[in-house]
């Protein structure tokens, strides 16, 4: 393990945006049960879909999107407050 230090552009709750040294642009840190959940969420819309069941993965789909707009608005949000443009 190597200790080094970060720019921490939020709380340092879950999902932090950080910017590790050598990069141009902050990144997001996202927690291992948050990366679960996410990952679990992604397993829903796929199972939903090979069941064949597209109202539940519509619904499942939606509520990842939900999530992850919410997470990019975090992201984008402390870039703004920052005065950084995006990289995309």
């Amino acid at each position: 393990m190597e200790r080094i230090e970060v720019e921490l552009f939020t709380d340092g709750g879950n999902e932090a945006v950080v910017r590790i040294p050598g990069r141009r642009f902050p990144g997001v840190l996202v927690q291992g049960d948050s990366l679960h959940i996410l990952r679990s969420s992604v397993a829903e819309v796929m199972e939903a879909c090979e069941r064949g069941d597209l109202v539940e993965a519509r619904d499942s789909a939606g509520l990842l999107l939900a999530d992850l707009e919410a997470l990019l608005g975090r992201y984008e949000a402390a870039l703004d407050e920052h005065g950084m443009g995006r990289p995309y």
